[in-house]
Protein backbone atom coordinates (compact mmCIF):
# COMPACT_ATOMS: atom_id res chain seq x y z
CA UNK A 1 0.00 0.00 0.00
CA UNK A 2 1.50 3.28 -1.07
CA UNK A 3 1.99 6.01 1.57
CA UNK A 4 -0.61 8.75 1.71
CA UNK A 5 0.52 11.98 0.09
CA UNK A 6 0.62 14.98 2.44
CA UNK A 7 -2.35 17.29 2.27
CA UNK A 8 -1.50 20.38 0.16
CA UNK A 9 -1.00 23.45 2.35
CA UNK A 10 -3.65 26.16 2.38
CA UNK A 11 -2.83 29.67 1.19
CA UNK A 12 -1.84 30.90 4.66
CA UNK A 13 0.44 27.93 5.30
CA UNK A 14 2.05 28.43 1.92
CA UNK A 15 2.53 32.12 2.75
CA UNK A 16 4.12 31.21 6.09
CA UNK A 17 6.42 28.74 4.34
CA UNK A 18 7.49 31.43 1.90
CA UNK A 19 8.12 33.93 4.69
CA UNK A 20 10.16 31.28 6.50
CA UNK A 21 12.30 30.60 3.42
CA UNK A 22 12.78 34.30 2.72
CA UNK A 23 13.87 34.88 6.33
CA UNK A 24 11.12 37.42 7.00
CA UNK A 25 9.91 35.89 10.28
CA UNK A 26 11.04 37.02 13.70
CA UNK A 27 12.97 34.69 16.01
CA UNK A 28 9.89 33.24 17.70
CA UNK A 29 8.00 32.55 14.47
CA UNK A 30 11.16 31.20 12.84
CA UNK A 31 11.53 28.68 15.67
CA UNK A 32 7.87 27.71 15.35
CA UNK A 33 8.23 27.28 11.59
CA UNK A 34 11.32 25.11 12.04
CA UNK A 35 9.43 22.91 14.51
CA UNK A 36 6.43 22.76 12.18
CA UNK A 37 8.65 21.76 9.28
CA UNK A 38 9.67 18.67 11.25
CA UNK A 39 6.16 17.58 12.28
CA UNK A 40 3.89 18.91 9.48
CA UNK A 41 4.49 17.09 6.15
CA UNK A 42 2.35 19.54 4.16
CA UNK A 43 4.20 22.54 5.56
CA UNK A 44 7.55 20.80 4.99
CA UNK A 45 6.55 20.20 1.36
CA UNK A 46 5.66 23.89 0.96
CA UNK A 47 9.02 24.90 2.45
CA UNK A 48 10.83 22.53 0.10
CA UNK A 49 8.87 23.94 -2.83
CA UNK A 50 9.88 27.52 -1.99
CA UNK A 51 13.52 26.51 -1.46
CA UNK A 52 13.55 24.81 -4.85
CA UNK A 53 12.12 27.92 -6.51
CA UNK A 54 14.81 30.05 -4.90
CA UNK A 55 17.63 27.56 -5.52
CA UNK A 56 18.97 29.43 -8.52
CA UNK A 57 19.39 32.61 -6.49
CA UNK A 58 20.88 30.68 -3.57
CA UNK A 59 23.48 29.17 -5.89
CA UNK A 60 24.56 32.48 -7.40
CA UNK A 61 24.28 34.92 -4.50
CA UNK A 62 27.41 35.55 -2.46
CA UNK A 63 26.61 35.99 1.26
CA UNK A 64 27.56 39.45 2.55
CA UNK A 65 27.07 40.14 6.27
CA UNK A 66 25.13 43.30 7.13
CA UNK A 67 26.90 45.77 9.38
CA UNK A 68 25.40 47.20 12.59
CA UNK A 69 24.43 50.46 10.91
CA UNK A 70 22.38 48.65 8.27
CA UNK A 71 20.58 46.53 10.88
CA UNK A 72 19.77 49.67 12.86
CA UNK A 73 18.26 51.34 9.76
CA UNK A 74 16.20 48.23 9.07
CA UNK A 75 14.95 48.08 12.65
CA UNK A 76 14.06 51.79 12.63
CA UNK A 77 12.16 51.38 9.35
CA UNK A 78 10.01 48.46 10.48
CA UNK A 79 9.57 49.41 14.13
CA UNK A 80 5.94 49.04 15.22
CA UNK A 81 3.98 49.17 18.51
CA UNK A 82 4.10 45.94 20.53
CA UNK A 83 0.32 45.64 20.23
CA UNK A 84 0.57 45.63 16.43
CA UNK A 85 3.19 42.88 16.56
CA UNK A 86 0.84 40.69 18.62
CA UNK A 87 -2.19 41.23 16.35
CA UNK A 88 -3.24 38.60 13.84
CA UNK A 89 -5.26 38.82 10.65
CA UNK A 90 -8.50 38.21 12.53
CA UNK A 91 -8.09 41.53 14.33
CA UNK A 92 -8.60 43.30 11.02
CA UNK A 93 -11.98 41.62 10.56
CA UNK A 94 -13.01 42.18 14.18
CA UNK A 95 -12.25 45.89 14.06
CA UNK A 96 -15.28 48.14 13.90
CA UNK A 97 -15.98 50.36 10.92
CA UNK A 98 -14.42 53.39 12.61
CA UNK A 99 -11.24 51.48 13.45
CA UNK A 100 -11.02 49.21 10.46
CA UNK A 101 -8.48 51.23 8.51
CA UNK A 102 -6.25 51.75 11.53
CA UNK A 103 -6.48 48.04 12.36
CA UNK A 104 -5.55 47.17 8.82
CA UNK A 105 -2.39 49.27 8.72
CA UNK A 106 -1.31 48.20 12.20
CA UNK A 107 -1.71 44.50 11.40
CA UNK A 108 1.68 42.79 11.32
CA UNK A 109 0.37 39.95 9.11
CA UNK A 110 -0.81 42.52 6.57
CA UNK A 111 2.67 44.02 6.44
CA UNK A 112 4.22 40.56 6.22
CA UNK A 113 1.92 39.67 3.34
CA UNK A 114 2.76 42.90 1.53
CA UNK A 115 6.48 42.42 2.16
CA UNK A 116 6.33 38.84 0.95
CA UNK A 117 4.44 39.84 -2.21
CA UNK A 118 6.95 42.58 -2.98
CA UNK A 119 9.90 40.28 -2.35
CA UNK A 120 8.38 37.56 -4.53
CA UNK A 121 7.75 40.02 -7.35
CA UNK A 122 11.29 41.39 -7.19
CA UNK A 123 12.80 37.90 -7.17
CA UNK A 124 10.55 36.79 -10.02
CA UNK A 125 11.61 39.77 -12.10
CA UNK A 126 15.25 39.03 -11.29
CA UNK A 127 14.88 35.40 -12.33
CA UNK A 128 13.09 36.30 -15.56
CA UNK A 129 15.74 38.90 -16.36
CA UNK A 130 18.55 36.48 -15.61
CA UNK A 131 17.09 33.60 -17.59
CA UNK A 132 15.38 35.34 -20.50
CA UNK A 133 17.46 38.41 -21.23
CA UNK A 134 19.74 37.42 -24.13
CA UNK A 135 23.36 38.46 -24.23
CA UNK A 136 24.70 40.25 -27.30
CA UNK A 137 27.02 38.33 -29.59
CA UNK A 138 28.66 41.52 -30.90
CA UNK A 139 29.13 45.00 -29.47
CA UNK A 140 30.18 48.30 -31.01
CA UNK A 141 31.31 51.07 -28.65
CA UNK A 142 30.73 54.43 -30.34
CA UNK A 143 33.44 56.95 -29.46
CA UNK A 144 33.49 60.72 -29.83
CA UNK A 145 36.38 62.56 -31.47
CA UNK A 146 37.90 62.87 -28.00
CA UNK A 147 37.76 59.06 -27.63
CA UNK A 148 34.97 59.17 -25.04
CA UNK A 149 32.48 56.28 -25.08
CA UNK A 150 29.11 57.90 -25.88
CA UNK A 151 26.92 54.96 -26.97
CA UNK A 152 26.87 51.19 -27.40
CA UNK A 153 25.32 49.10 -30.15
CA UNK A 154 24.39 45.54 -29.12
CA UNK A 155 23.91 42.84 -31.76
CA UNK A 156 21.98 39.71 -30.74
CA UNK A 157 22.01 36.17 -32.12
CA UNK A 158 18.58 36.57 -33.73
CA UNK A 159 19.84 39.54 -35.78
CA UNK A 160 18.35 42.29 -33.64
CA UNK A 161 20.36 45.41 -32.88
CA UNK A 162 19.94 47.95 -30.07
CA UNK A 163 21.40 51.41 -29.49
CA UNK A 164 22.16 52.34 -25.87
CA UNK A 165 23.30 55.96 -25.37
CA UNK A 166 25.77 56.51 -22.53
CA UNK A 167 25.37 60.28 -22.36
CA UNK A 168 22.94 62.99 -23.44
CA UNK A 169 23.54 64.99 -26.61
CA UNK A 170 22.50 68.61 -27.13
CA UNK A 171 20.49 68.67 -30.35
CA UNK A 172 19.44 72.06 -31.82
CA UNK A 173 15.73 72.45 -32.62
CA UNK A 174 16.40 72.45 -36.36
CA UNK A 175 18.63 69.36 -36.27
CA UNK A 176 18.34 65.61 -35.66
CA UNK A 177 20.59 62.71 -34.83
CA UNK A 178 20.88 60.11 -37.58
CA UNK A 179 22.20 56.59 -37.04
CA UNK A 180 24.15 54.88 -39.84
CA UNK A 181 25.82 51.57 -40.51
CA UNK A 182 28.40 50.53 -43.09
CA UNK A 183 29.36 46.93 -43.84
CA UNK A 184 30.60 47.43 -47.42
CA UNK A 185 32.27 50.59 -48.68
CA UNK A 186 31.18 49.80 -52.19
CA UNK A 187 27.55 49.85 -51.05
CA UNK A 188 27.94 52.90 -48.83
CA UNK A 189 26.37 53.81 -45.47
CA UNK A 190 22.72 53.03 -44.74
CA UNK A 191 20.49 55.05 -42.43
CA UNK A 192 19.02 53.24 -39.42
CA UNK A 193 16.82 56.05 -38.18
CA UNK A 194 16.46 59.65 -37.07
CA UNK A 195 16.33 60.72 -33.42
CA UNK A 196 15.38 63.98 -31.76
CA UNK A 197 17.60 63.12 -28.79
CA UNK A 198 19.89 60.40 -27.51
CA UNK A 199 17.69 57.51 -26.36
CA UNK A 200 17.57 53.74 -26.40
CA UNK A 201 16.07 52.35 -29.61
CA UNK A 202 15.92 49.13 -31.56
CA UNK A 203 17.82 49.52 -34.81
CA UNK A 204 15.93 48.24 -37.88
CA UNK A 205 18.54 45.91 -39.37
CA UNK A 206 16.16 43.10 -40.31
CA UNK A 207 16.26 43.88 -44.05
CA UNK A 208 20.03 44.41 -44.15
CA UNK A 209 22.78 41.82 -44.52
CA UNK A 210 23.57 40.13 -41.22
CA UNK A 211 25.83 42.22 -39.01
CA UNK A 212 29.47 41.18 -39.20
CA UNK A 213 32.60 41.91 -37.16
CA UNK A 214 34.21 45.30 -37.87
CA UNK A 215 30.94 46.70 -39.21
CA UNK A 216 30.80 50.47 -38.74
CA UNK A 217 28.06 52.24 -36.78
CA UNK A 218 28.00 56.01 -36.42
CA UNK A 219 25.75 58.91 -35.45
CA UNK A 220 25.81 62.22 -37.31
CA UNK A 221 24.10 65.56 -36.81
CA UNK A 222 21.74 66.16 -39.73
CA UNK A 223 18.89 68.49 -40.75
CA UNK A 224 15.58 68.05 -38.91
CA UNK A 225 14.16 65.64 -41.50
CA UNK A 226 17.41 63.75 -41.88
CA UNK A 227 20.11 63.78 -44.52
CA UNK A 228 18.74 65.10 -47.84
CA UNK A 229 21.14 62.93 -49.84
CA UNK A 230 20.67 59.55 -48.15
CA UNK A 231 24.31 59.73 -47.05
CA UNK A 232 25.87 61.37 -43.98
CA UNK A 233 26.27 65.11 -44.52
CA UNK A 234 26.70 66.52 -41.01
CA UNK A 235 29.51 66.16 -38.50
CA UNK A 236 30.13 62.70 -37.09
CA UNK A 237 29.33 62.81 -33.38
CA UNK A 238 30.46 59.26 -32.57
CA UNK A 239 31.41 56.06 -34.32
CA UNK A 240 32.69 52.54 -33.69
CA UNK A 241 32.97 49.08 -35.20
CA UNK A 242 31.55 45.77 -34.00
CA UNK A 243 33.56 43.16 -32.16
CA UNK A 244 32.43 39.67 -31.05
CA UNK A 245 31.75 39.33 -27.33
CA UNK A 246 33.55 36.71 -25.24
Amino acid sequence: MSPTAPTPPDDESDLDAGLYVFGLLDEVDTARAAEREVHDPAFAAAVAHWRERMAELDATAEPVPADDALWQRIEDAIAAPAAAQAADRRSVLRAGKSGWLAGFWQSLPVWRTATFAAASAALAIGLVTATRQPSPIMVAVLLTDTHRAAAVVDIFADGRARLLPLESIAVPDDRSLQVWTLWDRAHGPVSLGILDRARQIRLPVENLPRTIPNQLFEITLEPKAGSPTGRPTGPILMKGTTSPTL
